[in-house]
C-alpha cells in the first residue's frame, strides 16, 4: 500500500522574503507540490515571498479565493461560498496526499493566527499528517519597524479584529494594556474614532504592509480610511518602563 503525503503548514512571514525561518525554507524546497491561497487575477503576497525559492519540479496549486465582491444568489450566503471553497481546495490537496505526494500550503504570517490554512487544516489533519511551521506574523513584523516594544513585565496584550461593532472594540480596547488591531481595511474610521474616544489615539502606531517592500508608516491621523488596506494594523503598545 501506497504511503500516503503528507500536509504542511508553511508559516512564511509577513513580507520580507528573509523572515522566513530555516525550517520552512527546506521544506518548502523538498515539497513536490506547493499551494498557496490567492485571489483571482494576482500573484499574491505569500507566493511573492517564496517565488525565488521554487523549482522547476514542483507542482504549483494556486487557491483561487472566491470573488465576494459581487452580488451573490439569494440561496448563497458568503459564510456557505467561503465553506465550499475550503471544502473544494481540501479535496484537491487531499488527492495529492492519497497520491502519496507531500502538499505544503503557505500562509503568510503564522499558519495559526489568522491564516486560511487553519480551515483547510480542520478538515484534513484528523485524516493525514500535519505539520505546522510557525512563521513571525504580522503583528511582531509591524512592531519591529515600527520600533515600538508591546508589552513590558507583567503587561498583557490583546489582539482584537476590526471587524467588531464599535461598542464591542471600546470594551476591550479600555481594558487592555496594550493591543494589536488587525483587520482595518474598511474598518479604520470606526477604529480610529474608538482610539479618539478612549484618548489612546496619541500612543497609537499606524503601519501598512510591514516588513514588505511597500511598506507605508503613515501618522495616525493622516491616514485616509478610504486608502487603508485590509493588509494594515495599528499597535497601542504598553507604557514603558524604564527597567
Amino acid at each position: 500500500m501506497q504511503a500516503r503525503g503528507r500536509l504542511i503548514g508553511l508559516g512564511v512571514g509577513p513580507g520580507d522574503p528573509e523572515l522566513i525561518t530555516v525550517k520552512a525554507l527546506r521544506l518548502l524546497r523538498e515539497s513536490p507540490v506547493v499551494a498557496y491561497f490567492v485571489a483571482k487575477g494576482k500573484k499574491g503576497n505569500a507566493f511573492g515571498i517564496i517565488e525565488a525559492h521554487l523549482q522547476d519540479v514542483q507542482t504549483l496549486m494556486p487557491l483561487v479565493y472566491p470573488v465576494t465582491t459581487e452580488a451573490l444568489p439569494a440561496t448563497l450566503s458568503y459564510e456557505k461560498l467561503i465553506s465550499d471553497f475550503y471544502d473544494e481546495s481540501s479535496r484537491h490537496i487531499a488527492a495529492h496526499l492519497d497520491a502519496g505526494r507531500d502538499v505544503a500550503v503557505i500562509c503568510e504570517g503564522d499558519p495559526f493566527f489568522y491564516g486560511s490554512y487553519m480551515y483547510l487544516h480542520d478538515r484534513l489533519a484528523e485524516h493525514y499528517d500535519a505539520e505546522v511551521i510557525p512563521g513571525v506574523c504580522s503583528m511582531l513584523g509591524g512592531a519591529s519597524v515600527l520600533g515600538a516594544p508591546l508589552v513590558y513585565r507583567n503587561q498583557s496584550l490583546s489582539v482584537l479584529s476590526g471587524v467588531l461593532s464599535h461598542d464591542d472594540l471600546k470594551r476591550k480596547l479600555a481594558d487592555a494594556d496594550a493591543a494589536v488591531i488587525m483587520k482595518l481595511g474598511r474598518n479604520f474610521h470606526k477604529v480610529r474614532e474608538v482610539l479618539i474616544e478612549l484618548g489612546m489615539a496619541g500612543r497609537a502606531l499606524y503601519v501598512e504592509r510591514a516588513t514588505m517592500s511597500n511598506q507605508k508608516i503613515v501618522p495616525l491621523d493622516q491616514v485616509d480610511p478610504t486608502s487603508s488596506p485590509y493588509f494594515s494594523l495599528i499597535i497601542v503598545p504598553g507604557d514603558r518602563w524604564q527597567g
